[in-house]
C-alpha cells in the first residue's frame, strides 16, 4: 500500500515537467516600471502550441494584459517602436499594435503599416530553453564593431 503512495507521484512528474509556464521583460526606458512582458503558458503537455500573452505596464499608472494568440513553444516576438511610441509586436506572420501612456490600446494590424514598422527594439526568443529578450544592436553601436 505505501509503495502505491511513492510510485503514483513519480509517475505524474513527468506530465507535469513539460508544461511552459515562462516570461521575459524588455524594459523600455531601463526601469522595471516601464516594460513589455511576454508570457507564454502550454497548460497541457502534449499540446504543441503554447498561449502568448503580452503585458503592458507603466507603473505605477497602468498594466494590461493582452492575449497575442497561439504559437509554437520556440516562436519568435519581434518588437518594434514607432516614432509615435506605439509599439508593433510580429509573431509570426500577426501584428499587434500597442501603447503604454494607458496600456488600453491593442490592435491586430492586417497589414504593415504604410509608414513603416518602425525600429526594431528587440526579439522574444528561446536561447538555450529559456525565453529572454535579445535587444537589438543599434546601427550606431554595430558600425563601429
Amino acid at each position: 500500500m505505501r509503495l502505491r503512495h511513492l510510485i503514483l507521484p513519480l509517475l505524474a512528474a513527468p506530465l507535469l515537467t513539460a508544461c511552459v509556464n515562462d516570461g521575459a521583460t524588455y524594459e523600455i526606458d531601463n526601469t522595471r516600471e516601464h516594460v513589455l512582458s511576454l508570457i507564454r503558458e502550454q497548460p497541457l503537455f502534449w499540446d504543441s502550441k503554447v498561449d502568448l500573452f503580452l503585458v503592458v505596464s507603466r507603473m505605477p499608472s497602468c498594466m494590461r494584459r493582452h492575449s497575442l494568440g497561439t504559437g509554437s513553444p520556440v516562436s519568435k516576438v519581434e518588437v518594434y517602436q514607432v516614432p509615435s511610441g506605439a509599439f508593433i509586436i510580429k509573431v509570426g506572420k500577426r501584428m499587434f499594435v500597442t501603447e503604454t501612456q494607458t496600456c488600453e490600446g491593442f490592435a491586430k494590424l492586417s497589414e504593415e503599416p504604410a509608414e513603416g514598422m518602425g525600429e526594431l527594439k528587440g526579439t522574444f526568443q528561446v536561447k538555450k530553453g529559456e525565453l529572454v529578450f535579445v535587444k537589438e544592436e543599434s546601427g550606431e553601436a554595430s558600425a563601429t564593431q
